[in-house]
């Protein structure tokens, strides 16, 4: 008989939840889903992007990840263990000048993400080409590991990205 993972039933909580909001409530729409195994490393890591129903200028993407480590520390019930997964935030957008746009966006979403961390930048662009705009890629991470204790805050974290959805958006 399979007894799921943590992983397992975080992703499955995250499904559920934000399926709901494009199915049902039609307020975003879901653009990718990758559910991968990585066989070298025994690692699993889930992701899934959305956007504002209404305004899709910005993607949000969850990625919750669990290591070899992270399993086995579960699986194997090991004492003074916490196992718990990774869980991190990123936003997509196309910004066009960097050193004006990028400061009102950390400034945005550290208000709203109170501080894990400083949200990160991560600019990109096409060598030899007239640029006219850059894709920046925005990640929040979070200090500890999250497991089935925080179930009970996922609608809570699912409201602070599409509260920061809607303030990138209109940035």
């Amino acid at each position: 008989m399979f007894d799921p993972t943590v992983f397992d039933n975080l992703k499955v909580a995250f499904e559920n939840q934000l399926y709901d909001l494009d199915n049902l409530d039609k307020d975003i729409t879901i653009v990718s889903r990758h559910d991968r195994m990585e066989m070298a490393t025994m690692s699993r890591e889930f992701r899934l992007g959305f956007t504002l129903r209404e305004n899709a200028e910005v993607t949000a993407e969850i990625c919750l990840e669990a290591s070899l480590r992270d399993l086995a520390d579960e699986i194997l019930e090991e004492p003074e263990k916490n196992p718990g997964c990774t869980l991190r935030l990123f936003f997509y957008m196309t910004v066009e000048e960097p050193e004006m746009e990028c400061p009102v966006i950390e400034s945005i979403l550290t208000q709203i993400w109170t501080p894990p961390s400083r949200p990160e930048q991560t600019l990109q662009y096409t060598y030899d080409k007239q640029q006219t705009h850059y894709q920046n890629t925005v990640e929040v991470r979070f200090d500890r590991k999250v497991n089935e204790n925080q179930m009970e805050d996922l609608p809570n974290l699912i409201d602070h990205i599409l509260d920061s959805l809607e303030a990138l958006t209109t940035e």
